[in-house]
């Protein structure tokens, strides 16, 4: 299956929808991973371009995350193409994922789909460092804002510290392991994810009550990043525009997705003896995300010189073998044959 068969069933999806499809994989190949980032930004606005206005767009979405604001500026700017924008999420659509949903007027979940938190993660110099086996320096290690917040949480409800100077006892220590402006920017982070949530919800919603509490739930209201939303809690329980879709319409989501998973090996994880297919030295190319709509198909592409090598170790009777790796720059390039 190719390029043919995949744009017959972006436009059967876009005939069922009576709207102009554009689909974004930012893929999680174990090993090969990508985010939502704003390179895409000038790609999107070649298709927007190509595609001219209409009255409805829909983005086809898959993405475990990436960086908001990112984020946040797509949707935005697929907006000023279109009168009605809605969101098709066939399986994973996480973290900035779910934030991009809030723009929508209108989502489209298969039985499938999955939404999630958007309390977001910063990486920072400022941040707290580990050292790694095999790295010759550290790396700066992840802070999660509600994780901040929680630890805050933690020392007044479960140990009952309310008073001025027992709360200046728990942020010294707190700042002995987390740099202050890294707390500072935690904190900026966080008002900040809660005013582009509720700045999306309400570009299609008036109801402001029932935005802040949208907002809300899915940054504070199921305490971990990695818990799962399904179609049924994010339209009854979290109050998001979730329509209910028939079996026709689903089929056709998962049909096309399905091709996507295929293109970029997204339940493969990446092995150099996978690579090399039995050979001893290939150049292998890798599909890490696509954007792809009927008019044009851009794809970000790893390339990878893998050669199987063997060496003899000291006391040992065999040869041992192992393998080296070159890497090509990544790039997005446009591809009409995929």
């Amino acid at each position: 299956m190719g390029r043919a068969q995949r744009l017959a069933l972006l436009r059967s999806l876009e005939k069922k929808r009576k709207s102009k499809v554009i689909a974004y994989l930012a893929g999680d190949r174990p090993g090969m991973e990508t985010k939502v980032a704003s390179d895409v930004h000038p790609l999107f606005y070649d298709h927007l371009n190509a595609i001219g206005r209409q009255d409805r767009i829909d983005l086809f979405l898959y993405t475990t995350g990436g960086l908001t604001n990112s984020a946040y500026a797509l949707v935005n700017m697929i907006k000023e193409y279109c009168d009605h924008f809605g969101i098709i999420i066939p399986f994973k659509a996480l973290s900035s994922g779910t934030l991009m949903a809030l723009g929508a007027d209108e989502i489209v979940m298969t039985r499938m789909g999955q939404l999630s938190p958007i309390d977001p993660t910063i990486t920072t110099p400022h941040g707290p460092q580990v050292m790694l086996p095999g790295k010759p320096a550290p790396d700066w290690i992840p802070i999660s804002v509600e994780d901040v917040n929680s630890y805050i949480n933690l020392a007044k409800r479960e140990f009952g510290i309310k008073d001025q100077e027992g709360m200046i006892k728990v942020f010294d220590r707190l700042s002995q392991t987390i740099n202050p402006l890294a707390l500072g920017a935690v904190n900026r982070v966080r008002e900040q994810i809660e005013f582009l949530g509720l700045t999306l919800l309400n570009g299609h919603s008036s109801d402001q009550e029932k935005n802040r509490k949208i907002v809300e739930t899915l940054i504070r209201g199921r305490y971990s990043h990695d818990y799962i939303i399904n179609r049924r809690e994010a339209r009854d329980v979290i109050g998001l525009n979730v329509i209910d879709i028939g079996p026709s319409l689903e089929d056709k989501i998962i049909d096309l997705f399905r091709q996507y998973q295929e293109v970029m090996a997204l339940n493969i994880p990446y092995h150099p003896e996978q690579a090399l297919n039995g050979k001893e030295e290939v150049r292998a190319v890798f599909n890490r995300a696509i954007i792809e709509s009927t008019v044009r198909t851009n794809v970000f592409r790893t390339e990878r010189t893998i050669k199987r090598m063997y060496a003899q170790q000291p006391g040992v009777p065999m040869s041992t073998m192992g393998y080296a790796e070159e890497s090509h720059p990544d790039r997005w390039v446009v591809d009409e044959n995929l």
